[in-house]
């Protein structure tokens, strides 16, 4: 009688589950990928209707900004606003979506440390971001001469813009309960700040006290800086932004890492 011995292969995941972080991160990606239409595309045609609305409205009333006209001084704000709504609303969704469906399990049983978890959603978070940014540049340059003064530090504001809001995004969406709670941060907190960061205007025309304001506005110096990687002005120092936003990052970061080891609304 012959037998069969049936073998089976262990896999060894090692200090680091490359292919867990790396599956979670597709999937991510590929969530908001689907919906393009919504995700992508929607985006992309706000950010045109409002360049489209005040370039109307406005037209050559408004005088230049540093000598810089004033829809390409207001262009890089609108792409910024659209990396910084949609990173926040990939990371924020996908939990809190989990959450109310009740599958956040599916993430939290595999074999995947906090910083894994952390990795993978901020990372999809910020590569909607930043493809959403580039996809609105691009349909903006059929309408006007948009030109990289500093296309590095372009780069870097965007990015850590992008994961900036990932990481706010996850936060907020534990934090939430339900679609009314994550709405709050949005409205609360996320759109004054987005509205009072220079997004439409130099904060050097501003009342000094909102000046002052402005300089601990994160959202203030990701915008500032990124408009500087275009037209080659600024309302700030570059080198402060970079700092400031900069040591913000690595404190939500740390946030995240320790929110998401704890299993705090999660696991209980």
């Amino acid at each position: 009688m012959q037998t069969t011995q049936n073998t089976f292969t262990v896999r060894r995941i090692g200090a680091i589950n490359g292919l867990g972080l790396w599956t979670l991160y597709v999937k991510e990606v590929r969530r908001f990928a689907k919906v393009g239409f919504q995700t992508v595309l929607a985006p992309v045609i706000s950010t045109l209707l409002f360049l489209l609305v005040f370039t109307l409205a406005f037209g050559d009333i408004r005088p230049a900004v540093g000598g810089v006209p004033f829809t390409q001084f207001l262009a890089p704000g609108l792409i910024m606003m659209g990396i910084l709504n949609n990173a926040f609303a990939n990371s924020s969704s996908s939990l809190i979506v989990s959450k109310v469906q009740g599958n956040a399990v599916d993430f939290l049983m595999p074999p995947l440390s906090a910083a894994e978890l952390s990795i993978a959603f901020i990372t999809g978070a910020a590569t909607r971001g930043v493809f959403v940014g580039t996809v609105s540049a691009l349909c903006i340059l059929p309408f006007m001469s948009l030109s990289l003064a500093h296309p590095l530090v372009a780069f870097w504001f965007a990015l850590n813009a992008a994961l900036m809001m990932g990481m706010v995004g996850l936060l907020a969406g534990i934090y939430a309960q339900r679609f009314d709670h994550l709405s709050a941060v949005q409205n609360f907190v996320l759109l004054p700040l987005t509205f009072l960061s220079g997004t439409f205007y130099s904060v050097k025309i501003l009342p000094e006290i909102f000046q002052k304001l402005s300089a601990i506005n994160p959202f203030f110096y990701l915008i500032d800086g990124f408009r500087y990687g275009f037209t080659g002005i600024s309302d700030a120092s570059i080198i402060n932004g970079v700092a400031f936003t900069g040591i913000i990052n690595v404190g939500l970061a740390i946030a995240c890492y320790l929110v998401l080891r704890s299993g705090w609304r999660l696991k209980t």
